[in-house]
């Protein structure tokens, strides 16, 4: 059975230096030692997107990130995010519901405003397939990635 190792990584701009098994989950490291319950499980599978964070500014799926892939990186939660035009559409525009999939949502969202200020409806969609909600039928969430591009 393999050692707990140490791993050291930057979270919303703090760097910590963490005891986990090599195969834990960059999910359960948040949640569980650092405390950032923001990050959510849904699936545990890769397939909601409610565990979605940036990982050097990429957007990941922290269930299926092994703690080990994390070493040197610079990790982004909700917490961290700082979005507050993007934060605040998702609340005016209903985009957030029973609060599972937001985090995961909103990060993708920005990830996507990142790449492209003022995205295409169709870019809108398509950067936020991989994230799953059952409360809102989407649409008020694409109105509220919409909405913030153009604040």
């Amino acid at each position: 059975m393999a050692d707990r190792i140490r791993v050291t990584l930057e979270v919303n701009g703090q760097e910590w230096s963490v005891e986990a098994w090599p195969m834990e989950r960059l999910l359960d490291v948040l949640r569980h030692q650092l405390g950032l319950t923001g990050t959510k499980e849904g699936c545990g599978e890769g397939e909601c997107g409610a565990c979605a964070v940036l990982m050097n500014g990429q957007l990941v799926n922290s269930c299926l990130v092994p703690v080990v892939a994390a070493e040197g990186a610079a990790v982004v939660t909700i917490e961290g995010l700082g979005d507050e035009a993007l934060q605040r559409s998702f609340i005016e525009e209903g985009g957030a519901q029973c609060g599972i999939c937001t985090p995961g949502m909103i990060l993708a969202a920005k990830s996507l405003r990142d790449e492209r200020p003022e995205p295409t409806e169709g870019e809108i969609r398509e950067a936020l397939a991989g994230n799953l909600c059952r409360c809102t039928g989407y649409m008020r969430i694409f109105e509220a990635v919409r909405k913030a591009g153009g604040r």
